[in-house]
């Protein structure tokens, strides 16, 4: 019984010591290599620079597209997909196809306009004189209008099976609904500008995060190379790979580390500047911006992950095949 206990204990203190000895190599890793990040400050800033503008890129990428399918929801919201009916048309079956339409799994608000509102909105809409002086005497009456907001504006397929096969709206129709207008094509246009948003930021990201990486890799051989003696060395004595691999992940990773709180600060403030310029251009940014200040934090460290696996993956790659070699 003494026997097992007496082993016990032994087996207890010897974890204590790995356990104490790993943690102690790995502050002496953390420490050479923040030793190294400073070693050679052109080719730390150089490393770092590249990093920065290879995460900026990234951050700007995903800001992009958020801003543009954001507008394209704010634009979707305002275009109205109007239904023309005759001004005899009985107030029980508007309400009926009102309540039809509002069935719709694609349709977000149904509305109801008659003829004199429709009028006051046209002479509203009108900025030439002449014009607003035409329809303020013309005397013919617009059509009583529904109108639809869609989730989705280029699905109009329920839409079309609803002005096809209502009864109702096929009696009192007053002439074709509108399907197509000028705000349908600005979101073509806008939508377009996502999918090229997405291939250009998608293809500069791998360019950037390609030559970040060889930065990297390049920046970690020349160390290694400046240090051969003492990684020799550190390998006569007895010292592992990993052991001798870790500082330069950790100078890496440091590139990582400080380039992501730059891009983030640079990227948001890019974003400060450039708010008023894209609203006057009609794109909404203010979500975007909120969010990344709201979740400054979780952004931050977003953007660090990136650069740290980037840092990481480089130097690992760059000290393999030294290692491989003694």
């Amino acid at each position: 019984m003494a026997n097992k206990q007496e082993k016990k204990r032994v087996a207890e203190v010897l974890a204590k010591k790995r356990k104490t000895r790993r943690l102690l190599t790995l502050w002496r890793m953390i420490r050479y290599g923040a030793s190294n990040f400073t070693r050679n400050a052109w080719l730390t800033i150089a490393a770092t620079a590249v990093m920065t503008v290879t995460l900026l890129i990234v951050f700007a990428t995903v800001v992009s597209r958020g801003v543009l399918l954001q507008t394209i929801d704010e634009v979707s919201r305002k275009v109205d997909i109007s239904l023309y009916l005759k001004n005899d048309t009985p107030t029980k079956t508007i309400d009926d196809m009102m309540r039809d339409l509002r069935g719709h799994k694609n349709v977000r608000e149904v509305s109801y306009v008659d003829a004199k509102e429709a009028r006051k909105e046209q002479i509203k809409q009108q900025k030439d004189q002449a014009t607003l002086e035409a329809l303020s005497q013309a005397t013919n009456k617009l059509p009583a209008t529904i109108r639809i907001q869609l989730k989705d504006v280029k699905d109009t397929s329920s839409l079309e099976e609803f002005t096809e096969h209502n009864s109702q709206y096929r009696q009192y129709k007053a002439r074709e609904a509108s399907f197509k207008g000028e705000r349908s094509q600005a979101l073509d246009k806008i939508k377009n500008w996502v999918a090229i948003a997405d291939r250009v930021g998608l293809a500069a990201t791998v360019v950037f995060i390609v030559i970040s990486s060889l930065i990297v890799f390049n920046t970690i051989r020349m160390a290694i190379f400046t240090r051969k003696e003492e990684i020799s060395m550190m390998k006569l004595i007895g010292a592992d790979r990993n052991f001798i691999r870790g500082p330069f992940i950790v100078e890496a990773s440091m590139y990582g580390f400080i380039a992501g709180i730059i891009a983030t600060v640079i990227g948001i403030a890019l974003m400060n500047i450039l708010r008023q310029p894209l609203k006057n251009y009609g794109f909404s940014i203010d979500t975007m911006l909120n969010g990344a200040v709201t979740y400054l934090p979780l952004v931050v460290l977003g953007i660090m992950a990136i650069g740290i696996l980037i840092g990481v993956v480089s130097s690992y790659f760059a000290t393999r095949k030294y290692l491989n070699k003694i």
